[in-house]
């Protein structure tokens, strides 16, 4: 987001075998951060620099964990290591990871079948207009 309007919302099949969600959501939250640090340069030539950290809101609290968390444990050894550079932007503080509860997970909009209203609602939030709505 930028603003109060949605600039990029990619979505792909993670191209690995995660044996956890938490796994799962940790390597989602890597991609995302590859494309925060991307942006944030792009806006920096743009003269936007940003003074705050870049936020990925996560609904996996384990996750969030893991990234802020510098020690290697057993449970995670298995993850590759390219995807252990979110750390290393997180103790920099280019990128700062919060939880979000799964009913306020924006990007369930294009992962998942979602109810009417929840869907109504969460396209309302990514700033997207209802063309039926426009006379």
């Amino acid at each position: 987001m930028y603003g109060s309007g949605s600039i990029c919302w990619p979505s792909k099949k993670q191209a690995i075998i995660t044996l956890s969600t938490t796994e799962a959501e940790y390597v989602a939250a890597a991609s995302c951060a590859c494309q925060g640090v991307w942006i944030r340069k792009i806006l920096k030539q743009l003269g936007q620099e940003q003074k705050k950290g870049t936020l990925i809101l996560c609904d996996n609290s384990s996750s969030i964990k893991l990234s802020k968390n510098p020690v290697m444990h057993g449970r995670c050894k298995h993850i590759d290591v390219r995807y252990h550079f979110l750390r290393d932007l997180v103790k920099e503080e280019i990128v700062s990871m919060e939880y979000c509860s799964t009913q306020e997970q924006l990007s369930d909009i294009i992962t998942k079948a979602l109810k009417l209203d929840t869907f109504c609602k969460l396209r309302s939030k990514l700033g997207l207009i209802d063309f039926t709505d426009v006379q």
